[in-house]
C-alpha cells in the first residue's frame, strides 16, 4: 500500500476509498469496525484502524477501550459513541455494497472508474493480499483506458 500511495494517490493519478468489511466470522470484528469510526469522530480513525489491525487478537471491548486510550481519545466521547453502536447502520451498508460488488473475504480491492453521480463503478477487482505488481498490473491498465 505504501508503494501505490507514493506512485498513484499522492500524485493524483488515483483516488482511493476505504470501506470497512467486517467478516461475521469474527466475533469482535464489528465492534472493532465501529471503535475505528468512534476513533474517527476525534481524527483518529487511522491510528485506531492500523492499531487494531496490528492487534488482533486484542479485540475484546476491554482491549477497544485500552487502544483509545492509548491513543489519547476523550474516552467518556468514545465509549459513549462505542456503547450506542451509532455507526453500525453505516458498517452493515458498507457490507452490503461489498457484497453487492462480490467481495467475500479481506482484503479486497475494487478498481473503476467515478461516474458523474459520483459513484464508482467497479471494473476490476483483485480478492486477496497480492504482490504490488499485480496491483501496478491493474492501475495502469484502467489508467491507459482511461485516457
Amino acid at each position: 500500500m505504501p508503494q501505490i500511495e507514493r506512485e498513484y494517490i499522492e500524485t493524483g493519478k488515483i483516488g482511493y476509498v476505504f470501506m470497512d468489511f467486517p467478516l461475521q466470522m469474527h466475533r469482535q470484528a464489528m465492534k472493532a469496525s465501529e471503535a475505528s469510526f468512534c476513533a474517527g469522530d476525534q481524527g483518529k480513525f487511522w491510528e485506531m484502524h492500523d492499531r487494531l489491525f496490528a492487534n488482533q487478537n486484542a479485540l475484546n471491548p476491554e482491549d477497544l477501550l485500552k487502544h483509545a486510550e492509548a491513543l489519547g481519545l476523550d474516552m467518556t466521547q468514545f465509549k459513549e459513541c462505542l456503547d450506542s453502536g451509532k455507526n453500525g447502520a453505516a458498517i452493515r451498508a458498507a457490507v452490503a455494497e461489498g457484497q453487492k460488488a462480490g467481495i467475500t473475504g479481506t482484503p479486497a480491492f475494487l478498481f473503476g472508474f467515478m461516474e458523474s453521480d459520483n459513484m464508482v463503478k467497479a471494473t476490476k477487482k483483485i480478492p486477496g493480499a497480492f504482490p504490488y505488481a499485480n496491483f501496478k498490473a491493474v492501475i495502469d491498465e484502467l489508467l491507459s483506458t482511461k485516457q
